[in-house]
This record gives structure tokens, C-alpha cells and sequence, in this order.
């Protein structure tokens, strides 16, 4: 009965999407010195495809067909939106907060419409351009730790840099998704769990090479739980589910709760204090995002819903 409400109900969905994806900027800062990014990573992944077999091999075999004429791009596509930006997520979490890594990934829309436009000329207005600039400024005053003078310096926190790259990636992947096959969303996730999984192999290697491989102590256990059921699991198939309720335009606006949330968060679980910065940072963020969704052309509107 709780279930049948909840898949019935795609803002509650949608709000636990994004409190979940969240909970990830603090599971990264958690797993410094509990389990190394590629062990995390590649961990994950298996997870998900075991979760994957035991709960998507009905829609796999009967979309199978037209999933194997885009099995190459849908692997590209984990590797990618999942494999490389978690990495690096993982990694950025050594050397910055919670709180940057989740203001930054705030920045992933703006990502995303200028993805769109440059790979397939969606139009921009004039107002999402000025939406663009707002939360560029946000994303520089993070990345200053609200210090002009690392500006002038180009002294930038290499966390913070590492972030902004992890966004571009998964900004990539979103746009690529426009070009996503005509199969159900269980599916499509579940090759990409594959591609995420065989992309992490190398990096896993590389890791145990340099000599950096950590086995994962009983939190880094824990860690790794969380992100397989939650981050990579739930958080999907919540959002598929919100999705097809209302519509990739009006579900998109939840993930700006995403560094709302991971804000909240840091400072209750992992203590960190929000600095004057991080609040403008977050504003500005936030606000630009705001800009561009109302400075929506008429016919992307049309598009998204």
C-alpha cells in the first residue's frame, strides 16, 4: 500500500530523488580514508548489476533486440555518465567539501543547456544566457572560496576543479540521452550499469598499480551499501518513475534541490560550516537556474513536457 502511494506520488519521488543524490556529496566525504574512489566506484557498480539481474531481466529480455543495435553507444553512455563522473567525484571529495561538491553540481544544468545547444542548436534566450552568467559567478565564488585575490592568482582548490570537470562529463551524458533508444527505462539503465561496471575495471587496476588500492574497512562496508541502494539504484528508478508522472521539463526543476539538500547535510552530519560565500554561491546557483528555466523558449517548453 506505502509503495503504490509512493510510485503514485512523482513529487515525493522527485524530493526523495534529490535528497538521496544529496546524501552522495556526504557519502564522499565520508569515504576518505574508508575505502579509495576506484575501490568505491568499481564496488558500486557490481551492486548494481547484481540488484540489476535480480530486478530488470524481464524488461532486458523483451527489450533486448533494439537494445543490442545501441548496446555500444548505451556502454559509452555508463562509462561516461557514470563511471567517469563518479570517479572524479570521488576523488574531489579528498581535497574539498561537502558543501562545494554540492553547490558545483548545482551547475549541471546550466551544463546541460549549453550541451544542448552546442550539439543540437537548441535555442537559448537571452534570459537563460543571463541565468548562465548568474550561476558561472556562483560556481566562481565557490571555487574562490569567496577570495577575489585566488582569482587573480588562479589559486583554485584542485577538488573544486576536478568537480567542475565531473559536471561537464555528466552534462554530456544527460544531453547524449536525448538520443536514448525506444526501450524501457529499467533497460537502458541496466546496459549502462554494464558499461559503468567494465569502465571501472581499468581504473580499478590503476589503482592497485600505484600502489593506492584501500580495501574497505567496516564504514567503507557501509559506504558502499548506501551508494549502490540509494544513489545508483532507488534514486533511478524514482526518477524514471517521476519522470513519466510529469514529464523530463518539470521533473529536471527537482534536481535543483540537489545542492539544497547536500548544503543541509554537511553541515548537520559532517559539521562543516557554511560560510557567507556558500550561501551567495548557493543563491546565485540557484537563481541562475531559475532564469533559464523561465527564459525557456515556447517550443523547448513544448518539448520537455
Amino acid at each position: 500500500m506505502f509503495l503504490a502511494r509512493l510510485f503514485a506520488n512523482p513529487y515525493l519521488l522527485l524530493t526523495l530523488t534529490t535528497l538521496i543524490w544529496g546524501g552522495n556529496a556526504i557519502a564522499s566525504r565520508l569515504a576518505v580514508g574508508e575505502v579509495t574512489p576506484a575501490v568505491l566506484v568499481s564496488f558500486r557498480w557490481i551492486g548494481v548489476v547484481i540488484l540489476v539481474v535480480l530486478f530488470a531481466r524481464g524488461p532486458v529480455v523483451r527489450d533486448w533486440p533494439e537494445l543490442r543495435c545501441h548496446l555500444p553507444y548505451l556502454l559509452i553512455m555508463g562509462a561516461v555518465g557514470f563511471t567517469a563522473f563518479n570517479t572524479l567525484f570521488y576523488i574531489a571529495a579528498h581535497s574539498t567539501e561537502a558543501l562545494n561538491i554540492g553547490i558545483l553540481q548545482g551547475s549541471i544544468p546550466i551544463y546541460v543547456l549549453l550541451g544542448a545547444f552546442v550539439a543540437y542548436r537548441s535555442p537559448v534566450s537571452g534570459l537563460q544566457l543571463l541565468g548562465v552568467v548568474v550561476t558561472i559567478l556562483g560556481v566562481i565564488l565557490v571555487a574562490a572560496r569567496g577570495e577575489p585575490s585566488r582569482l587573480v592568482e588562479l589559486r583554485f582548490n584542485l577538488g573544486d576543479l576536478l568537480m567542475l570537470i565531473a559536471c561537464a562529463l555528466y552534462a554530456a551524458y544527460t544531453v547524449g540521452l536525448r538520443r536514448r533508444p525506444e526501450v524501457s527505462g529499467l533497460a537502458m539503465f541496466a546496459a549502462m550499469s554494464i558499461g559503468a561496471l567494465v569502465a571501472s575495471v581499468p581504473l580499478l587496476a590503476v589503482e592497485v598499480a600505484r600502489g593506492a588500492f584501500l580495501w574497505p574497512t567496516p564504514e567503507g562496508w557501509a559506504i558502499i551499501a548506501f551508494v549502490v541502494a540509494g544513489p545508483s539504484f532507488l534514486s533511478q528508478i524514482f526518477f524514471m518513475r517521476g519522470v513519466e508522472l510529469v514529464g523530463p521539463g518539470r521533473a529536471g526543476v527537482f534536481v535543483n534541490l540537489v545542492p539544497v539538500f547536500a548544503a543541509g547535510l554537511s553541515v548537520l552530519i559532517l559539521g562543516e560550516h557554511f560560510a557567507i560565500y556558500h550561501g551567495l554561491a548557493l543563491g546565485l546557483v540557484l537563481g541562475g537556474i531559475a532564469l533559464s528555466e523561465h527564459g525557456k523558449p515556447k517550443s523547448a517548453l513544448a518539448a520537455d513536457d
